[in-house]
């Protein structure tokens, strides 16, 4: 009897701590800040980690912005929307091209709102259309309260400066306001880098 009890709790744990896929949408600017904002225009707070990696030079960054608490009569009324961005635009490969394949952070909770406006709920927008970037997750998952950030197709150094590739801005929400997290970047080379972060408080 023993025995299964400890089997099934060492299968319900790791039942557990699988990773869950979040839902993926891609929205627009401004549109997006109308879901937060009735005015549609957002006061944001930018923090940026620089970063380098193997075989290249210059200067990558992630960025994490926060947004205030959405206002009354929005979709987003109370909560606080989070977003990053992978930023490799300045750096340069000598000895080889530098890649992103993956961005965790510890987040917590997610908030499912609908960020698209066609139906249903979401976990993650990102913003594909009036702002930066050319480059999108390919999968969002949430193991504990780690979210991880997949890009099959990585975000890339370029052959000279300026000629590196940003992410587009990928986001969540949630009911806490942000305070100092450490997120792990996983690259094509060199293991992975510790970078300051934003993210909601527990």
């Amino acid at each position: 009897m023993r025995r299964i009890t400890s089997f099934l709790f060492v299968f319900l744990a790791a039942a557990m701590a699988a990773a869950a896929p979040l839902t993926v949408v891609n929205v627009g600017a401004p549109a997006i800040n109308c879901k937060f904002d009735p005015s549609c225009k957002i006061t944001v707070t930018d923090t940026v980690a620089n970063f380098t990696l193997p075989g290249t030079t210059g200067n990558a960054f992630l960025q994490s912005r926060t947004w205030p608490r959405g206002k009354p009569g929005t979709v987003g009324a109370g909560k606080y929307a989070y977003e990053y961005r992978l930023d490799l635009t300045h750096l340069t490969g000598l000895t080889a091209q530098g890649c992103v394949t993956q961005l965790k952070i510890t987040f917590g909770p997610v908030v499912s709102l609908n960020y698209n406006g066609v139906g249903g709920t979401e976990q993650v927008f990102v913003t594909t259309a009036g702002g930066l970037g050319s480059v999108a997750p390919s999968s969002v998952d949430k193991t504990g309260n780690v979210v991880t950030f997949n890009f099959n197709t990585p975000v890339c150094s370029g052959s000279s400066p300026g000629h590196g590739q940003t992410s587009y801005f990928f986001g969540l929400s949630s009911t806490k306001p942000a305070h100092a997290v450490t997120a792990t970047v996983s690259a094509t080379a060199g293991g992975p880098l510790s970078l300051n972060a934003r993210a909601p408080q527990p």
